[in-house]
């Protein structure tokens, strides 16, 4: 099938792109840079210059030649909305797939580094963190386009880890580096789920080959504690943890990571199992602390993802 990836040079969207490219689509991703159209031509991705800030009509144009559109551009929650869409009402009447990537902070609880015993299938009632109220409603938006005759499904990763990732290992060895401890907030009992960069594409892959129109897909493999995360980070690093409050955790790691590091956002994928027979093959988050870089030549593990799970 023709794919076009938006976001095929980014973390999630490249991971992505590279999984459908070997699975053999024919998959386009949009560059905005000759450099970036460089690095997709030699992973066997056919490059677009432009992007959907300014080009968004050339962006739209694609879209209608493809078989299927993947969005998983890392947009400000106005742009991202006006983009999608566009995209979704040029996309009407064509019974043509589009597959949106959200993220897990939806969900999120703000417990300041405490647990919460809230966990969330794919349509579980759940109140939306307010960050992230706009994420939901383009969510919405997508699911909606199933009654406009898109084949509009959503995927809802938790925070997505793996070689080249931002989420919470790169962000506490940040914390180690500045203050000589392995930081958490509080307790540290605070919970995100996770799942593997190669998980999530597969999942994608799955999606697109036969999910439901109007679905919404989790995808999470499992869960760490906060605190379990310093710990790990301390023993590779040699040195000590450190419990912060909330505002020293500000001045560590900035106001919006500092929310995500203190933060619980739990989520179970029963929709993908059954209907897509997706299982992940990645679990274990704390056994690739300290482990030896795996795949591409250049890659490191959780070397700097941005977390997908916040717009």
């Amino acid at each position: 099938m023709k794919v076009l990836v938006i976001g095929a040079t980014g973390f999630v969207g490249g991971g992505v792109a590279r999984h459908l490219a070997g699975a053999g689509h024919d998959v386009t991703g949009l560059a905005r840079s000759g450099e970036a159209a460089g690095r997709l031509t030699r992973q066997g991705i056919t490059p677009l210059r432009g992007d959907v800030d300014g080009g968004l009509a050339e962006v739209v144009a694609a879209a209608t030649t493809a078989g299927a559109v993947v969005f998983a551009a890392q947009l400000d929650a106005e742009a991202e909305e006006r983009v999608v869409a566009h995209l979704l009402d040029a996309l009407a009447g064509s019974g043509k797939t589009f597959l949106f990537t959200s993220g897990s902070g939806v969900l999120l609880q703000r417990t300041g580094g405490a647990w919460s015993e809230d966990s969330f299938a794919e349509d579980d009632p759940f109140t939306v963190e307010p960050l992230a109220a706009r994420r939901l409603a383009v969510e919405e938006l997508v699911r909606a386009a199933a009654g406009r005759d898109v084949r509009a499904i959503v995927v809802r990763p938790g925070m997505v880890w793996g070689p080249g990732d931002h989420g919470h290992v790169p962000l506490i060895r940040r914390s180690a580096e500045q203050t000589g401890a392995a930081c958490y907030v509080g307790e540290g009992l605070n919970t995100y789920s996770h799942v593997h960069l190669d998980d999530v594409a597969r999942l994608f892959g799955l999606a697109l080959a036969r999910g439901t129109a109007g679905a919404l897909y989790h995808a999470v493999a499992g869960e760490t504690p906060t605190r379990w995360i310093a710990e790990a980070v301390a023993r590779e690093r040699g040195c000590a943890t450190r419990s912060l409050t909330p505002a020293e955790a500000t001045t560590v790691w900035g106001t919006f990571d500092a929310l995500i590091l203190a933060a619980s956002s739990r989520c179970r994928a029963p929709r993908s199992r059954r209907e897509l027979g997706w299982a992940p093959r990645h679990t274990d988050l704390l056994g690739a602390v300290g482990a030896p870089p795996s795949g591409r030549a250049d890659a490191r593990p959780f070397a700097g993802v941005r977390d997908t799970a916040l717009p």
